[in-house]
């Protein structure tokens, strides 16, 4: 009798599995990468924007002593400062100081104060009812190339009006607009530049 052969077992194959990678070469790589695209981040920020402190009374209340503001370098590179705009500039210019007013007078208009009241080229300037009327009087004659500007806080303010031969600043002393308020949480948000009186509303 003849027995039936028994079918030999499948061969068996073993898969081979990937060499585990070292972790530390892992998480290594993770960390630079991270702290490379961080860098970049940083680096483009700071090109756009600048971080800076409110020191003074001469913006309230719109701004505070304390409150820290980002502020949009790049706000004039395609188009001029406009009235209202609230600007941080460099004054004097070789002290590295950053100070920040209103735009009030643009390049070859006349500002004059009296009375408590601001106008341009002789047409009243409405303003927000926040802004303290001035208690000094004066005209100014703005050239090209130039601006003229105030605190909100108009009697407790270092600016254009009590400047003297370089009551007007220069246009390429501006760093940028205040853009956004981020500290503290209680002032968070957008600076407002109010826009008043456009010279083409008297024809001119």
């Amino acid at each position: 009798m003849i027995e039936p052969s028994t079918p030999p077992p499948p061969s068996v194959v073993e898969e081979a599995l990937p060499e585990p990678r070292p972790q530390m070469k892992v998480i290594l790589r993770e960390v630079i990468e991270t702290l490379l695209l961080a860098a970049v981040i940083y680096l483009v920020i700071n090109f756009f924007t600048m971080r800076c402190e409110v020191e003074g009374p001469s913006m309230e209340p719109t701004l505070e002593t304390g409150q820290r503001l980002i502020v949009y370098r790049l706000a004039y590179a395609f188009s001029e400062p406009e009235r209202g705009d609230v600007v941080v500039f460099r004054y004097p210019p070789d002290s590295g100081d950053n100070l920040v007013k209103r735009i009030i007078g643009l390049p070859g208009e006349t500002v004059s104060i009296r009375e408590g009241h601001v106008y341009i080229d002789g047409v009243l300037l409405e303003e927000p009812d926040y802004v303290s009327p001035p208690g000094y009087s004066g005209t100014w004659e703005v050239p090209e190339g130039h601006y003229f500007v105030l605190g909100d806080n108009r009697n407790s303010s270092s600016d254009s009006h009590s400047w003297g031969d370089v009551a007007n600043l220069d246009a390429n002393q501006i760093v940028g607009r205040a853009w956004l308020s981020y500290w503290p949480p209680s002032r968070w948000g957008v600076i407002e530049h109010y826009r008043g009186y456009n010279r083409e509303q008297d024809g001119s």
